[in-house]
């Protein structure tokens, strides 16, 4: 599924399905392309804490799945914890 935008519907975001996410079990930082890459990398700094290396190691993931630059050194250092 790609978006046309970085901005999800609710009714888009129901249908993704959980492996998209960055925070699957909350379903929160859906990524389904190289734009909610570079949006969940934007926002990454409103996750919370005990969370962020398991968000950064997903960002980074999907990052290379779609052939997107990660360049925040917060979540490049957070995907090493």
């Amino acid at each position: 599924m790609v978006m046309s935008t970085d901005r999800l519907s609710y009714e888009e975001k129901k249908e993704l399905p959980d492996d998209v996410f960055g925070l699957p079990e909350r379903r929160e930082y859906p990524m389904p392309d190289a734009a909610h890459v570079r949006a969940a990398e934007a926002y990454f700094r409103y996750c919370p804490e005990d969370l962020k290396p398991r968000l950064a190691r997903a960002i980074i993931q999907r990052a290379r799945l779609f052939g997107v630059d990660v360049e925040s050194p917060t979540v490049l250092s957070a995907a090493q914890k």
